[in-house]
């Protein structure tokens, strides 16, 4: 009896997290998971370079680096096309691009060439991104979107989780089967582009500039434009980079999407220079997407009613202090461990919440240039932490490192509070706040973002 209770509750919760999203969000969540079960180039490229090709690790770290540089170009261009041609136009360039790229790269020899096309791929593989995070906020309802995101999150590591361990085994193989692979697998996820999304980008303005004028052009103001309609046509580069709030949050992600990164840069040397192997290192951070897949869901039931400024705040200070806690790892492998679990816990929380933060930020109109921009502050931080990292290292030790982590985290949680108080201090001024008189339990909305409920009602 009690075992059929237990079963009910878990069908229960498990029909809560998954049910009531359109069926479109399904097949951009099954492209999302195809294309990461596919993931293989960017894990094992630079094994690639110095172990079949031969090249030296200066070279690796090099293309490596182009890799990153093109994620930050196809960042700002992507949001740019998502918000002129389309979320599923840019969505298919770039799946197309990508499946191309790859497969080139595997049959390109001389060093300049490959430098080139793994610039490319990087390209390529980052401008799915803002296309795909705008068709997602297009489609979901807001009281939806954490647990959306959430979903969506867990099918990025999901994925990964298997495909980095199905890469070793391929690569022992053939590399040249691994970028096949990978080619194979962007083309089915373009093919369901092709044959079960269909375009989701809002065709008229009429409704952002009905709210403008009965706003008072708040909306305008705070998406940086003036008068009383917020269009595509209005929103520009210039508008996202005016728009305070917004850049304060790509600066607080950049912050701890550096910290992320450490994990497989500064971590590993750490260890290494503690005499930890790399099998240690391997499953010390193997920890970090068995939780992601173990726990991601439950937890993101636990967290989609709970205030949101409360969570930025513990995920930075989690993210933050648990990179911190490797100042005091030493040589054990465990302490490590926990030490993962305890950022890992950050990252899961951070990442949903802060995404529906982001698209309630973002002018409908102007999705695309936003979550491209956004997008933006994880390309740099990818090409920017490994050096960083490196530097820090190098020049004031390891334990230098994990101590600024720490110090890097409790700033970026006070960046969320101020930032999230002074947005609730306006939405009161504005009698937009909680009917009761408490605090609201979202971020505010104004004319040309959402008009829809808060993400968390009750």
């Amino acid at each position: 009896m009690g075992g059929k209770v237990s079963f009910g509750r878990l069908g229960q919760a498990a029909a809560a997290s998954v049910g009531g999203l359109p069926r479109q969000f399904w097949w951009l969540w099954t492209g999302t998971l195809v294309n990461r079960l596919g993931a293989f180039v960017a894990t094992f490229l630079a094994l690639y370079l110095t172990l079949e090709r031969g090249y030296s690790a200066s070279y690796a770290g090099l293309v490596g680096a182009l890799y990153g540089l093109g994620g930050v170009v196809s960042s700002i261009g992507a949001g740019v096309l998502t918000d002129r041609i389309g979320r599923r136009p840019t969505l298919l360039v770039a799946q197309l691009s990508t499946a191309v790229s790859v497969a080139s790269l595997s049959l390109v020899t001389h060093p300049v060439a490959i430098a080139v096309v793994a610039g490319l791929v990087g390209m390529a593989t980052n401008a799915s991104r803002p296309a795909m995070q705008a068709m997602m906020a297009d489609i979901v309802r807001p009281e939806d979107r954490v647990r959306a995101f959430s979903l969506n999150y867990w099918a990025i590591n999901l994925g990964f989780a298997v495909s980095s361990t199905s890469a070793g085994l391929i690569a022992q193989y053939s590399y040249h089967l691994l970028f096949f692979g990978e080619a194979a697998m962007v083309l089915a996820t373009a093919l369901i582009t092709f044959w079960k999304l269909s375009e989701s980008r809002p065709r008229t303005p009429a409704h952002e500039r009905r709210e403008g004028r009965s706003g008072g052009g708040a909306g305008a103001s705070e998406a940086g434009v003036s008068g009383a309609s917020v269009s595509e046509a209005d929103i520009s580069m210039g508008t996202v980079l005016r728009d305070t709030r917004f850049m304060v949050v790509v600066g607080l992600n950049l912050l701890l999407a550096t910290l992320i990164q450490q994990a497989f840069v500064s971590l590993p040397i750490t260890m290494g220079q503690h005499g930890l192997s790399s099998t240690d290192f391997g499953t010390v951070i193997a920890l970090n997407g068995v939780l992601i897949v173990l726990l991601q869901l439950p937890l993101t039931r636990f967290i989609e009613d709970r205030d949101p400024a409360r969570l930025l705040i513990v995920s930075a200070l989690l993210t933050g202090y648990g990179f911190g806690l490797n100042a005091f790892a030493g040589g054990s492998a465990a302490f490590y461990a926990v030490a993962v679990a305890v950022w890992t816990l950050g990252e899961m929380i951070n990442s949903p919440t802060q995404m529906g933060l982001v698209v309630r930020l973002s002018p409908t109109h102007g999705r695309g240039r936003y979550q491209g921009m956004y997008t933006l502050s994880w390309s740099v931080a990818n090409l920017g932490a490994p050096l960083l990292g490196g530097l820090v290292i190098d020049h004031f030790g390891s334990r230098t490192l994990w101590a600024t982590s720490a110090a890097v985290g409790t700033v970026a949680a006070l960046g969320y509070a101020l930032l999230l108080r002074s947005m609730r201090a306006e939405e009161q001024r504005e009698g937009g706040g909680a009917e009761s008189g408490g605090a609201p339990t979202a971020p505010p909305t104004s004319p040309g973002r959402d008009h829809e409920r808060p993400v968390h009602s009750s």
